[in-house]
């Protein structure tokens, strides 16, 4: 993803930003997941994974568009704990990757900066895209104060 801001490591800081709001979600739930694969073009393709715990703690929806492989998992399914979750920036070459993506896609000049969403527990979430976005909303039990 090209940022259009131009900034220096902007999908970088993106990336760790997102992970930082993600490390808060380890007690939470899968409460639902959403593939939209129907668009021809890459740039269109879609996962979001809502993730929740209850009342007490606000819940988050990671967003990822730009697909580039998504693990299938099971569509059917309760909300189901989670054990891990984390967010990696994958840079473009001639950066390295971590190693435990090497070889999870072939690199080429043309692959831009990515990252790799990995969702652990009974249920797994794995997949990488071009385009990340999360969304925290506000507990039920702050957003029923009047500020």
């Amino acid at each position: 993803m090209v940022d259009e801001h131009g900034a220096t490591d902007a999908f970088k800081n993106r990336c760790t930003n997102a992970a930082r709001t993600l490390e808060s979600c380890i007690s939470y739930s899968i409460e639902r997941i959403s593939l939209d694969e129907s668009r021809a073009d890459r740039k269109d393709n879609t996962l979001d994974v809502w993730l929740c715990e209850g009342p007490w703690k606000p819940d988050v929806v990671i967003s990822l568009s730009g697909l580039y492989s998504v693990r299938p998992w099971e569509p059917e399914l309760a909300p189901v704990f989670i054990d891990g979750v984390s967010l990696i920036h994958l840079p473009e070459l001639p950066s390295p990757w971590p190693a435990e993506a090497v070889d999870r896609l072939e690199r080429s000049d043309d692959l831009p900066e990515l990252v790799w969403l990995r969702i652990t527990g009974p249920l797994e979430v794995d997949a990488v895209a071009s385009i990340v976005t999360v969304y925290q909303a506000q507990s039920d039990d702050a957003a029923s104060v009047l500020q």
